[in-house]
């Protein structure tokens, strides 16, 4: 169905718990969280998704995007535990993990509108104006979303610089 292999539909199931759990952090906490439950699913999903890509990629654009995805899922997840980076961690953190979700969501938007509906899909083209647009609403998104999260970010920096100990730590 939809000319997916069987490696190609374990790709596909795993990486797709991803989806949600991003939308779902993104609403509940601004930003991808690494350190709770939702984002260790999370980090499993996205590195099976990512690593499976390479067996079925038809595309040099496919390893790249497997590539970095893994590279920015280990950063995002690692640069958490690195103290020498102090606040700066947070940002950068939020930044990678929040590409990520990108990333998946690009080659994700294209699968679908070029095999959807099955036998005559949406798209035949990869540079039909129906993808380029969707791809091009997706870099939007990613832009306008990162700057919201770091404006997010740094107001709360702010306010818990004027909070007191007793306070913070009550957090």
């Amino acid at each position: 169905m939809f000319g997916i292999s069987s490696l190609g539909w374990v790709h596909t199931l795993s990486s797709l718990p991803a989806i949600p759990l991003a939308i779902y952090m993104f609403a509940r906490y601004g930003r991808i969280v690494p350190r709770s439950k939702p984002g260790v699913v999370y980090f499993i999903s996205m590195l099976i998704g990512a690593i499976t890509v390479f067996p079925i990629a038809h595309q040099s654009v496919s390893y790249v995007i497997g590539t970095a995805t893994i590279l920015l899922l280990l950063a995002g997840y690692g640069i958490g535990r690195i103290s020498s980076f102090g606040r700066a961690g947070k940002y950068l953190e939020t930044i990678f993990l929040s590409l990520t979700a990108f990333l998946l969501m690009l080659p994700t938007i294209t699968e679908t509108l070029t095999r959807v509906p099955n036998g005559h899909p949406f798209v035949t083209d990869l540079s039909s104006p129906i993808l380029l647009g969707a791809q091009a609403s997706l870099f939007v998104i990613l832009i306008v979303g990162l700057t919201a999260q770091i404006i997010h970010l740094r107001r709360q920096s702010r306010l818990a610089a004027f909070a007191s100990p007793a306070e913070i730590s009550a957090k």
